[in-house]
Parts: C-alpha cells; sequence; structure tokens
C-alpha cells in the first residue's frame, strides 16, 4: 500500500521522519509557509500520537509536570499547520525508488491500526533522536529504567508512587533496597532528576503517607564514571551542583564504574553493591540501531547519520539528518581544535530553522548553505533549589556562568521558545496564563 496515492502532480514532497523538538518544528514551519500557499506536501511521520519535549521528561517522571498539560497531539497540529502526519515507526529505505518504508501500526492491546506503507519523497528528513546508550553493560535491559520517551517516565512515576504507598501499607520493616533510587549517569538527565525526586517524593508523603519518613527512608544516589557530576560543563559549576546535591542529602558517587544492573540494586567494578528499588539509566546517547548503514548511507559508531555542512547525509543529498540522529562537524569546537554539534535541544532548533530556508532554496532550484552550529550553553535545572549553567560560550568566546534566579529565568525560557516555534505568541500567552490559575488549585505534584 503507498502512503503517497493522493499526491497532487507537480507536487514537491517533503517527508519529515521523527516528531521531536526539530521534527515537529521543521513541519509546522514548512506547513506554514509552503504548505499553505501549496508549494509542497509536507508529512511527518512519528509512531507516537502526541509530541513533548524531550528535556522535559525528568519532571514528568518525577511528577513535578503534568504530561497532559504540555502534551502536542500530532493529528491537531497538523491541522492547524497545514501538513499532514501519519502514525508508525520507518523501518526501511529504498533510495532508488525514493521511499520511506513505514512499519505496521499496533496498539496497545495487540491490534493493528494500520498495514505497512510506502512514502515516497522528494526531500527526506531523518530526525528521529536518540537513545540511551547502555554500553553492553549487564542487567540494563533487564533492571533499569530509562527515560527516553513520555511513556517511559509516566511509568517510572507510577513505581515511584507505589513503592512509597507500598512502603506505607506493609507490617514489616523496610527492605534494603526499599525506596532507594540509583540514577546511573550524572549528566544533565540524571542531575535534574536527583533534584526533582527530593522535591517530590517528600511533598508525596507530606499528603498522608505519614508512615514513610521521607528524610530516613527515600534515599537518592547519583552514579558516575566520571570524576565529576556534569562532566560537560566547567568544573566550578560541577563543584556547585554538586555540593547543592550532597546538602539535600543526594549521595554522589563519583569515579563509579557500573558493573551490572542487579533486581535489587547496582554493583560498581570496584565490588561496592549500591542496594536499590529503582534504577535510572541515563549514561550516554546513541542513535537508533536500525540506522546503522541504513541503504547504504553513511553511519558513526553511535548510529548516527553522517552529514556534510549543508545538513545532506553523506552519500545521498536528498536525505537530510538533523537532531541526535545527525553526526555533524562543528569546526569551532574546543577553540578551533573541532569537535561534533552535541546532542542538545537548541542544536535541534537551530538546524530546524536552517533546514526552513535549505528546503526553500531546493524549491527555487538554488545552492545549498551550510550550517553553522551557535552554542549558546548549557543550562541543568536543579528544581526549587537552583538552576546552574554557562551561556553564550561561543558567542563571546569564553564562558559566562550563570546560577540561581536569572538562570532558572533562561531555562524555562528555552522551552518557551520551543512552544512559540509550534504555537505562536497568542496560544502560548494564554496557555501559560491557564496554567498558572489552574496550578492555583491543584496539588504541586501529580499524584496518580
Amino acid at each position: 500500500m503507498s502512503g503517497t496515492r493522493n499526491n497532487p502532480a507537480g507536487r514537491h514532497r517533503v517527508v519529515i521522519v521523527g516528531g521531536g523538538a526539530g521534527g515537529l518544528e521543521l513541519a509546522t514551519r514548512l506547513g506554514d509557509t509552503l504548505g499553505k500557499r501549496g508549494r509542497a506536501e509536507i508529512t511527518l511521520i512519528d509512531r507516537n500520537r502526541t509530541h513533548v519535549w524531550k528535556p522535559k521528561l525528568h519532571e514528568i517522571a518525577a511528577g513535578s509536570m503534568d504530561m497532559s498539560a504540555h502534551e502536542v497531539g500530532y493529528l491537531a497540529q497538523a491541522h492547524w499547520h497545514h501538513f499532514r502526519w501519519r502514525v508508525g515507526a520507518m523501518v526501511g529505505l529504498d533510495r532508488a525508488r525514493r521511499e520511506v518504508l513505514v512499519a505496521p501500526y499496533v496498539d496497545d492491546e495487540g491490534q493493528q491500526v494500520t498495514a505497512q506503507r510506502v512514502f515516497g519523497y522528494d526531500t527526506l528528513v531523518v530526525s528521529i533522536g536518540s537513545l540511551s546508550n547502555d554500553f553492553g553493560t549487564p542487567g540494563v535491559a533487564e533492571h533499569a529504567m530509562k527515560l527516553e520517551t513520555a511513556a517511559d517516565a509516566q511509568r517510572f512515576r507510577t513505581r515511584v508512587i507505589n513503592a512509597c504507598i507500598r512502603a506505607h501499607a506493609q507490617a514489616t520493616p523496610l527492605r534494603p533496597e526499599q525506596l532507594k533510587v540509583a540514577i546511573i549517569g550524572a549528566g544533565a538527565t540524571g542531575v535534574e532528576l536527583a533534584a526533582e525526586l527530593h522535591r517530590t517524593t517528600r511533598e508525596m508523603v507530606a499528603f498522608g503517607l505519614d508512615r514513610v519518613d521521607a528524610d530516613k527512608d527515600i534515599r537518592v544516589s547519583v552514579i558516575e564514571a566520571a570524576p565529576r557530576v556534569l562532566p560537560a560543563l566547567p568544573e566550578r559549576l560541577s563543584q556547585a551542583t554538586e555540593s547543592l546535591l550532597t546538602k539535600l542529602g543526594v549521595e554522589v558517587h563519583t569515579h563509579a564504574k557500573v558493573a551490572e544492573v542487579l533486581p535489587g540494586g547496582v554493583r560498581l567494578a570496584d565490588g561496592r553493591l549500591l542496594p536499590a528499588e529503582l534504577v535510572v539509566w541515563a549514561a550516554g546517547v546513541k542513535a537508533p540501531d536500525f540506522l546503522k548503514n541504513i541503504a547504504g548511507l553513511e553511519t558513526n559508531r553511535t548510529n548516527q547519520l553522517v552529514v556534510k555542512p549543508t545538513l545532506q547525509t553523506s552519500r545521498d543529498d536528498d536525505v537530510f539528518a538533523i537532531g541526535d540522529c545527525a553526526a555533524c562537524a562543528w569546526p569551532q569546537a574546543g577553540h578551533g581544535k573541532g569537535g561534533m554539534v552535541p546532542p542538545r535541544a537548541q542544536a535541534a532548533h537551530q538546524q530546524a530553522s536552517h533546514m526552513v530556508k535549505q528546503i526553500g532554496l531546493r524549491l527555487a532550484g538554488k545552492p545549498l548553505r551550510p550550517y553553522r552550529y551557535r552554542d549558546f550553553g548549557s543550562l541543568v535545572s536543579l528544581g526549587e533549589f537552583s538552576t546552574v549553567g554557562n551561556m553564550m560560550g561561543g558567542l563571546i568566546g569564553g564562558s559566562l556562568m550563570v546560577e540561581g534566579l536569572f538562570a532558572r529565568t533562561m531555562y524555562l525560557s528555552l522551552y518557551k521558545m520551543h512552544e512559540l516555534a509550534l504555537h505562536g505568541f497568542a496560544k502560548v500567552a494564554l496557555d501559560t496564563l491557564a496554567r498558572l490559575i489552574v496550578r492555583r488549585t491543584e496539588p504541586h505534584v501529580k499524584l496518580h
């Protein structure tokens, strides 16, 4: 069955695979310009029905954000912004025929909703993001949770709530691993989750689980193989973050390589056993395995598609890649030593904006322009306690260290920029006001 049988003759077909931050922003902007004017047919393909900004997953997992108030339905977004959304996961690519193969979509009850489909393209943009890289560590697949999707975050939140209720209701003493959470990886996701969990678990207990002593019974630990937490950020910010985590009661283990994840904890390479009822793997990322050498396209050791400065893949000018699944050179990194564009939301946002211009140039038959990554720094939210980061490193040739309220405001503005790209000012302003009003009448922690 072909997914392109109804295409009007002569329309340029742009197919975007992956509705993450970059893919959805690109589909929305192309729909509002080319799609609305009938200059191109824009199709977005994603295996999920709704979009949630990935940097917010730790808040959903901790229960501090209600996902229903922030998720974007692809079908409605497509209708409002003049593109098409089709549900399914990309499983193959025929470059000769310029077709994307999409697997059958099966619902939670095992019922097939759509059959296998084929979508023809003139321009293909792969934007399927990244997954956690467990580096083959024993026990991760069986006993650790990952925060790759909104469903993962919701599942983790449910397990945290159930663990607290279970501990409150049981008559016997707590087992060594009970109410202990081990987070493997002290990058942004791991650190942010630890800080959020410290706050939300205490608020949860305060709602009536009085037999649980939050300060004594609930323990969160962060495990990092590197010498310090937040190894990608300047050392001063790393030290400040570790000091705050320690002050909150979070156990920080650095120089700690994980040897194995067990049903009741984590075994380190030095032989230490850290008991834990819940283990979260937040160390390292890679592109999905099916991308490796797909249709003869060049990929690197983490399955990313190698792209030219124009964001075209190295072996096919009709196929582009953006976001975490793209291996894009960054010559200015390391004070001119060179490197790769990091897997950050700001990179996906910049590349989506660049792709809007690139596709316009393709339709006009003009030469494409090289993409240049601009590093605006990194921000890490520690919930209500603090926000730290470095700003504008790529603009001023150094790093401007920011902490506290200003950093928190900048962190929140990143999400608002994403919302503005999807919805425009009027809707974002009204939605923000509505959320502020609703928060006055609801618990600050989602309890179900």
